[in-house]
């Protein structure tokens, strides 16, 4: 119902990916996702490259199909990371934290197709300038590191400024949500924290159910003051941090306090002293699904809403 261009480029069924979320987005989540029609995409950010290797095997046990791998391109590491996911020969990289144009030869002439993260026009015409395959247009609106643009106004902008296909990210969590992106001029949607809350996700299961318990209103934005804002559920960590930038904490302060945090409630399951990064969608989230499921539901649920619309 939904197959497009973009579908036949990156060889899947819907056009629809899953959120690359660090270190809890494994190739079993991955595989599960590519599985039901989806990209899949293993979160390779503040990971070794034997966990890389080690999930990109997982993901190929479990299916045959097209998936792909996310790198933060400010890993200290980046360049042994890149020579890894070409020797694996993945066919898929979407990139965040910094500009590909480095790695952009040797991905290429791999075969590779690169998708980065943007969040200005800007950025989206540089990189198409890069040979890029598509761009992520993600708002204000998403988990982790974002930038200042709503994703409503961000996705026709980054649409009508340039050619090669834009998927939406930031805010999407349901049938709605992809059919929005849709009529802003998106080919194909970016969904993560409801995916988050799917049973193959390697997450303490604490952390989905603060997902599942957030409402409209759940999540902060910290970290402005370093230049690298990241949205987060609000917790008496988020609310130690804002209180440490209110009273003119620097940089290097503001960064030692987050460190380590986010795996400490992703992985550890502290909701009190860890980071619980999510989109302001946690408040559409209301349960565990598989990711099929998941999958499922937000495309019946566009096709409903397109039924509804006349098929437009």
């Amino acid at each position: 119902m939904f197959h497009n261009l973009m579908c036949d480029k990156l060889g899947i069924e819907f056009p629809l990916l899953q959120g690359a979320m660090a270190r809890i987005a494994g190739g079993r989540l991955a595989a599960a996702v590519s599985e039901a029609g989806g990209l899949g995409i293993i979160g390779a950010a503040g990971a070794d490259v034997e966990w890389i290797e080690q999930e990109i095997a997982l993901a190929r046990q479990l299916t045959s199909k097209v998936f792909g791998i996310n790198l933060m391109l400010a890993a200290p590491d980046i360049d042994i990371q890149v020579d890894a996911i070409i020797r694996e020969a993945v066919p898929v990289v979407t990139t965040g934290g910094g500009n590909p144009g480095k790695h952009m030869e040797k991905l290429k002439s791999a075969g590779i197709k690169v998708i980065p993260v943007v969040s200005s026009v800007a950025l989206a015409r540089r990189m198409e300038r890069l040979g890029v395959d598509a761009i992520i247009a993600e708002g204000a609106e998403s988990g982790g590191h974002i930038g200042e643009m709503s994703t409503m106004c961000l996705v026709p902008m980054v649409a009508d400024a340039v050619n090669v296909p834009v998927i939406a990210a930031g805010g999407i969590a349901d049938g709605r949500g992809f059919m929005a992106a849709m009529a802003l001029g998106a080919q194909g949607v970016q969904i993560g924290t409801r995916f988050i809350c799917a049973r193959e996700c390697d997450v303490h299961p604490n952390y989905q159910q603060k997902i599942i318990k957030s409402r409209d209103r759940s999540t902060v934005v910290c970290g402005v003051p370093t230049g690298h804002p990241v949205r987060a559920i609000h917790n008496p960590f988020t609310w130690l941090v804002l209180s440490a930038e209110k009273d003119g904490a620097d940089k290097d302060e503001l960064d030692k306090m987050s460190l380590g945090k986010y795996a400490r409630a992703a992985i550890d399951g502290d909701m009190d002293d860890g980071t619980i990064l999510a989109g302001q969608v946690c408040g559409l989230v209301s349960q565990v699904q598989t990711a099929a499921e998941i999958t499922r539901d937000i495309l019946e649920d566009a096709g409903r809403i397109k039924h509804m619309m006349g098929g437009i």
